[in-house]
């Protein structure tokens, strides 16, 4: 029996290391953070669609029927996140009510932080809730690939599925360990509270914009796919090191070094935490951004004055999280840190003449879940 009215909340995420790595195939540790998304959904009695949003002013209303691809493009862009998961859902043959749906969000857009992805798997929970779709845990790497599929497919962003597991799989006081080789997934436990850490989340304030097929992040994932072609695999993060030496162009093997070297930074990462060697784990994130920054030329000033700030500041290890290009660093600080952490941090962009990051210390938290329906 349908529900009338549900509602779900979807955290975003902090990637602590392994970055472009999901879609070219490689391994990738994220965790949930304590700001999400929340959907409120009610089922209607016609095929009409109603959305909102605390983000914009204005609703927007349509029809079941409008949930096609060749209509996409008529759509507002932030509506198209919404609807992307509404068409894939059906695509997958939940039956869909006509519905309204009201969406409250404390994420920044554009920050590294998954909006996106929480936006998506909030919609996903709620209406799910509402058609009485299977959410347990081991239905929910199927509702991550559906909502994957409405980013890439409907919205156009190329992303690789990583956002989606950690938004819906998270676990508290752990990082979840995705192998894109195969999917395969490990909840790793990652006791910072109880070592005296935190993450600190330092906002550029310098938007990306992952949709857009002229971005960085775009151009890079086109670079990795060329590069695997010339070697013959479906994906990059398939090739072993010396596979590397057959790219002929400069550029593929720098995509390619990068690639590689971030999968095993992972597994540093993974056998630091378990070692609880935090000096270590700093020192691993650190070296992922000079890669990123070098082999994958996805940071900016921006990103790379909140690093080395950071870094000065006494940070154990930073380096930019997400796909860059703009968007969130992230640095391992003591707790006891933190405050002159990011005191520097906001001298630092006063004197480069950047307007203040927003910063955050943040801990590993809850995935999505259903909070109430009826």
């Amino acid at each position: 029996m349908n529900r009338a009215t549900a509602t779900a909340q979807a955290p975003g995420r902090v990637n602590l290391i392994g970055d472009h790595t999901d879609y070219n195939g490689g391994l990738c540790l994220p965790f949930a953070i304590g700001l999400g998304t929340t959907t409120a959904a009610r089922a209607r009695g016609d095929d009409r669609l109603r959305i909102r949003t605390s983000a914009y002013d204005e609703a927007w209303t349509g029809r079941l029927g409008d949930l096609d691809l060749a209509n996409r493009a008529t759509l507002p862009t932030w509506v198209r996140y919404v609807a992307g998961v509404l068409w894939a859902a059906r695509e997958s043959g939940w039956p869909l009510p006509g519905l309204d749906l009201v969406i409250e969000s404390e994420l920044p857009v554009g920050a590294g932080l998954a909006s996106s992805a929480a936006l998506e798997c909030s919609v996903a929970m709620a209406v799910g809730a509402l058609v009485d779709r299977p959410l347990d845990p081991g239905s929910r790497p199927s509702i991550a690939e559906l909502c994957r599929r409405a980013e890439t497919d409907f919205v156009g962003a190329p992303t690789g599925g990583m956002d989606q597991l950690a938004s819906l799989l998270a676990l508290p006081e752990h990082a979840l360990l995705v192998d894109f080789a195969d999917t395969s997934l490990r909840q790793v436990p990652l006791p910072l509270r109880e070592a005296g850490l935190v993450v600190l989340v330092i906002d550029t304030g310098v938007a990306h914009e992952l949709a857009d097929a002229t971005s960085g992040y775009a151009e890079r994932r086109a670079e990795c796919d060329a590069a695997a072609a010339v070697l013959g695999l479906p994906r990059l993060g398939l090739a072993w090191a010396d596979d590397l030496s057959r790219l002929t162009e400069e550029l593929h093997q720098a995509r390619g070094r990068h690639v590689l070297s971030e999968s095993a930074r992972v597994e540093d990462a993974v056998a630091a935490i378990k070692d609880l060697d935090w000096d270590r784990l700093g020192a691993t994130l650190t070296s992922s951004h000079a890669s990123l920054s070098r082999d994958f030329a996805a940071s900016t000033p921006e990103l790379d004055l909140a690093v080395y700030t950071a870094l000065d500041a006494g940070a154990l290890g930073a380096r930019l999280t997400g796909g860059g290009f703009g968007g969130a660093a992230i640095a391992l600080v003591r707790a006891e840190d933190v405050d002159e952490v990011q005191r520097q941090v906001d001298e630092a962009f006063d004197d480069n003449g950047h307007p203040a990051p927003t910063q955050l210390a943040v801990l590993p938290a809850a995935g999505a879940a259903v909070l109430a329906q009826a």
